[in-house]
């Protein structure tokens, strides 16, 4: 382990510099524990999220090396209080070192010399064998001088499992099973099992089961590292090969169910995924281009041959490729607003004078925007960033659906009402659309809309809605066959029926605009935006319909990665082919596996399917009536309107559904690509708005609650408890920004305000940045402004639980939070490594008070010589506690010492100062928690012996035989915890206990122990134990009860600690 390594503590500087080689530090030797482990120290780095680019004040910020952690020498102030404060009490002359008393150094019980590496054991059959090569770890050992020390890096501390290795035995592995050969000991490479118990490896048969546990084998190649486990086009050949081979071998009974039989189970599923296909077809694919416009009048049927050719595509694709075998694939439905929108800015470039260069133009950037759509979809799929799109509001893709449902409901009335152009809200287009005859066309079919949505949310079924339109086509045919004055060409005159394709136009027809040359291709560019919008659009379905349709479908083995790479297929294959864009239908393919179509080849027969009504496409168009169409797509704007603005009514936050309400709004009145803009703005601000109403404030303690982890002196314990309020601790947690900080600084400004500061005030507040995931440039100055308004009131700040390399640590210091400012005058705010540092340095200030006042009680006038008082007042040096007069928060702490010495030395007497040691650290530690006099205590003091320990010596570590129970004379000790919950670390003064629990109750060091200054202890060992039991049981009894006491105190400690910590 290198010497540049640490003691996992970083609160200490001072000490840290002198374990890690300064003069004047003491070596620690090696050493050994059959119940310890060594491990290596290690740090772990915090994630944060980022933050912003600080460009102000980084020129007068100073570099994170440049900044120090304020609780350097924290710890000696600590021991020096402790010292200090029991040095002026009336048993100070025997509380300090005895140099009469021959000391005994416990340091060298605890070294041990270097651990001799054993031979290697004979082979079971007695011949010797030639030595392994030594490890690495071996070589490292045997390479290390017995007298070398430890450094401060390599205490045997264990951070995991909390227990120590042992290095100095070898285990030995015992088998019983009636063998006499097996070799006793165990070598470096003796196995653990013997080699006769190991099963050689077996082919598993055909009847044997394969294990439950057993995960699938992939075959290797790109196509199964995505997802997909087909079989080989190797395997494939050999089974082909074989069963051309041998003919026998086939199975005509199977091969004809496979063939005849599962096909025909089939048809019905096929008819109704082809049934879906022609509604969808009817309802937004004859309206893919605006025929309101003349140039586009008659390519009602060019949109059905094209909606079809994307089904085709989509359903091939996802047979073949997507985890749903029966998943059915379509076109968007939120595709028609966005192709009427490139449409409108192709026809204002361009104009309508040339309608052949229009077309081609448009449905070019129709093929165009599905191809973008495929490469995101394919790129997002491809690297694995199928999450990537959950990021993105749910919001807006509600709105879209709204807004999506108010256009086709726009467009509903436009088809129904045969409107020549959009529908605007102009004088003549009001008087056309409330004319009776007009009337007569675009209000049955919203009645009939209606009326279906009404028996769907009482009575829905799979069948109804097919079962629905056929009816009305029917109903239709039977009341104008009826009418012998009503023929085809009336009805298709008045509107009633769409007109027929011209004769001889073939299926394909819309391949021939295809002009490549006559394409404006600065007119496409200009539509790139809203091709983008309808591809940021279309992404959003994936994370939204997978999961769903594989939640209806019982599909565990779900990759949204695999969904996007085969949507991303689909898409650029349809665009490639001339078509437009598709998805993954969630209602569709519902419908389609629930009836009998969840396998891939009733996907294949489905695309055939559609593939002949593609071919009978036209013909079809002349002969569906408009109100069908109409009552379409009034049911579908109607139900998408409803789903997103008035089921989402009541349901959400007042300001999410605002936004959905104005996206839907603006999208189905105004423009898609301005709607999804606004969409993505609202979105922000509401998020931060929201954000903002949640405080990052987890919690906020008073120091009487809020307590550092050291082991303090009964007296100063009841000083801190009675000056704890001036102690404000505030965590905070989360990311801080603008908005979040808010709360932060009007929180201290409460703390501070007139009134609250007159009733609670404070000296010191304590901001814990333990669980702040990340701080912007706002948040990281309002910290400077915060430490400015508490500089008035003459409070300290101090910043607990940052790390100076951190994310956060260089955004406060980016703003130059921790540099004193000069104009105003104000000191920068402290900052600690943790919680625990900060506590314990407010503490020590506030025990300052309590230290000068028992010096001035304490050495009385009368006991001072007689000294002349120098003139001038240059020469004055008043005392701290002068100066304690004239404020509350001074006068307070002034009362509460003169309490607490008060009521502390009622119980001490005169006498103790003759006292030999330990007797006074017996009364002294003893104090509050037994009621026995010193008599009863004598008895006890010769089980003592005393004991010294050098800066830097571990008493014990953690799973260590307590070898003692421990009374603390003099310096100061740290007690580390590991723990695979976390770690804990408490600090014990002078005047306390330490390891009582695990001694008398015969169990493992729960802890190590470290000696952070030069120390003097006195112990209580084993065997003195069982002497003082045997000879003065009274004294035992009354020891164990203490224990006890002391053990309920540091669990109530640890407990506090730890959810405080976690708060």
């Amino acid at each position: 382990m290198s010497g540049a390594q640490r003691l996992p503590f970083r609160e200490d500087e001072a000490f840290a510099e002198q374990a890690s080689g300064v003069e004047g530090s003491k070596p620690i030797p090696k050493r050994a524990s059959k119940f310890g482990r060594a491990s290596s120290s290690h740090s772990t780095a915090g994630h944060s999220l980022p933050t912003r680019s600080f460009i102000h004040h980084a020129n007068h910020a100073r570099g994170p090396d440049e900044v120090q952690y304020a609780s350097s020498g924290v710890r000696e102030k600590t021991a020096e209080l402790s010292s200090s404060f029991l040095s002026e009490s009336e048993m100070a002359r025997n509380l300090s070192p005895d140099m009469n008393h021959p000391p005994h150094s416990h340091s060298q019980s605890r070294i041990h010399g270097p651990i001799q590496e054993a031979s290697e054991p004979p082979t079971p059959d007695g011949k010797a064998t030639n030595a392994p090569a030594p490890s690495e770890l071996t070589a490292a050992l045997q390479r290390q001088p017995a007298t070398e020390y430890l450094d401060s890096s390599e205490l045997d501390l264990d951070r995991t499992s909390g227990h120590r290795t042992s290095v100095s035995t070898v285990p030995e592995v015992v088998i019983n099973d009636g063998e006499q050969d097996e070799p006793a000991t165990a070598a470096e490479t003796t196995p653990l099992l013997p080699r006769e118990r190991l099963s050689a490896p077996r082919k598993q048969t055909y009847e044997a089961s394969p294990d439950t546990e057993e995960q699938p084998t992939r075959e290797p190649g790109s196509w199964n590292r995505i997802g997909h486990q087909y079989p080989s086009l190797h395997n494939i050949r050999s089974l082909l090969r074989h069963m051309h081979i041998n003919p026998k071998a086939w199975d005509l009974r199977k091969a004809g169910r496979r063939v005849l039989l599962e096909p025909l189970r089939m048809l019905p599923a096929v008819f109704l995924g082809l049934l879906l296909n022609l509604l969808d077809a009817l309802s937004y694919g004859i309206i893919l281009f605006p025929l309101g416009e003349e140039a586009f009048a008659d390519l009602g049927p060019d949109g059905v041959s094209m909606f079809y050719v994307s089904c085709i595509i989509s359903q091939l694709t996802y047979s073949t490729g997507s985890i749903f075998r029966g998943g059915v694939g379509s076109e968007m439905i939120e595709v028609v607003p966005f192709f009427h929108k490139m449409t409108y800015m192709i026809m204002a470039k361009m104009g309508d004078a040339n309608p052949e260069a229009l077309r081609a133009t448009v449905i070019v950037s129709y093929c165009m925007s599905s191809i973008i759509t495929g490469l995101v979809f394919a790129i997002l799929g491809s690297l694995r960033l199928g999450t990537l799109v959950n990021f993105f509001p749910h919001s807006i893709l509600t709105g879209c659906i709204g807004g999506v449902g108010i256009f086709l409901f726009i467009t509903g009335i436009e088809v129904s009402a045969r409107l020549e152009g959009n529908l605007d809200f102009s004088v003549n287009v009001l008087r056309q659309l409330f004319a009776p005859a007009t009337i007569a066309l675009w209000i049955p079919p919203l009645v009939l809309a209606i009326i279906l949505l009404l028996v769907k949310r009482f009575y829905d079924r799979p069948w109804l809605v097919p079962a629905y339109y056929i009816t009305i086509t029917a109903v239709f045919y039977i009341i104008t066959a009826a009418v012998p004055t009503i023929s085809m060409d009336t009805l298709r005159r008045d509107g009633w029926v769409f007109e027929a394709p011209a004769a001889g136009v073939p299926f394909y027809n819309f391949y021939s605009y295809f002009k490549f040359s006559l394409v404006d291709w600065s007119a496409i560019g200009m539509t790139i935006p809203s091709q983008l919008a309808l591809t940021f659009f279309g992404i959003l379905h994936v994370p939204i319909n997978v999961p769903n349709l594989a939640m209806v479908v019982q599909e565990d083995n779900v990759s949204i990665n695999r969904e996007l790479l085969m949507h991303g297929i689909s898409n650029t294959l349809s665009g490639c082919v001339g078509s437009i864009q598709n998805y993954l239908v969630f209602v569709n393919s519902v419908l389609f596996m629930n009836n009998g179509g969840n396998s891939r080849l009733a996907g294949y027969l489905l695309a055939a399917a559609t593939f002949g009504l593609w071919v009978a496409g036209p013909v079809v168009i002349g002969y569906v009536p408009v109100m069908v169409v109409g009552t379409l797509i009034y049911m579908l704007g109607i139900d998408l309107a409803q789903e997103a603005l008035v089921a989402t009514y009541g349901r959400l936050d007042r300001l999410e559904y605002i936004t959905i309400l104005v996206i839907a709004l603006v999208m189905g009145v105004y423009d898609f690509v301005v709607g999804i803009g606004i969409g993505i703005g609202l979105a922000c601000l509401v998020y931060v708005v929201q954000t903002s109403r949640k405080t990052v404030i987890r919690a906020e303690f008073t120091g009487v609650v809020a307590e550092s982890t050291v082991r303090r002196h009964p007296r100063q314990r009841n000083y801190l408890h009675r000056v704890g309020h001036q102690i404000r601790v505030v965590k905070l947690g989360g990311y801080l920004f603008f908005g979040s900080i808010v709360k932060v600084e009007k929180k201290v400004r409460a703390l501070i305000d007139a009134e609250a500061f007159a009733q609670s005030p404070i000296r010191y507040l304590v901001l814990d940045f333990t669980h702040v995931t990340g701080i912007d440039f706002s948040a990281a100055e309002a910290f400077g402004r915060m430490n400015r308004i508490l500089h008035r009131r003459e409070v300290t700040m101090a910043l607990a639980g940052v790390t100076l390399g951190s994310d956060v640590g260089k955004s406060l210091q980016m703003v130059g939070l921790f540099v004193d400012s000069e104009e105003p005058p104000v000191p920068a705010p402290k900052v600690y490594e943790d919680l625990n540092s900060a506590l314990e340095a407010c503490e020590n200030e506030l025990l300052m008070v309590l230290t000068e006042k028992q010096k001035l009680d304490t050495h009385k006038l009368e006991d001072s010589p007689p000294m002349r008082i120098p003139e001038g007042p240059g020469y004055l040096q008043p005392s701290p506690a002068v100066g304690m007069v004239g404020s509350p928060r001074r006068d307070f702490l002034h009362q509460a010492a003169t309490t607490t010495i008060t009521e502390a030395r009622e119980g001490e007497q005169a006498k103790w100062q003759s006292f030999k040691q330990p007797l006074p650290l017996l009364l002294q530690a003893f104090q509050d928690l037994t009621d026995k006099n010193e008599d009863f205590w004598f008895r006890a003091t010769r089980y003592f012996t005393r004991q010294t320990f050098q800066k830097g010596q571990i008493l014990y570590n953690r799973g260590d035989e307590p070898d003692g129970f421990y009374l603390l004379q003099s310096g100061i000790l740290r007690a580390e915890y590991f723990l695979d919950q976390g770690n804990y670390r408490e600090n014990i003064v002078a005047g306390n206990t330490l390891g009582e629990l695990p001694f008398f109750s015969e169990t493992e060091r729960t802890s190590s122990v470290i000696a952070e200054q030069d120390c003097v202890a006195w112990l209580l060992t084993a065997g003195s134990w069982e002497e003082l039991q045997a000879r003065d049981p009274d004294v035992a009894k009354e020891l164990l009860k203490i224990s006890l006491k002391l053990s309920a105190e540091r669990m109530n400690a640890i407990t506090s600690y730890v959810l405080i910590t976690a708060s």
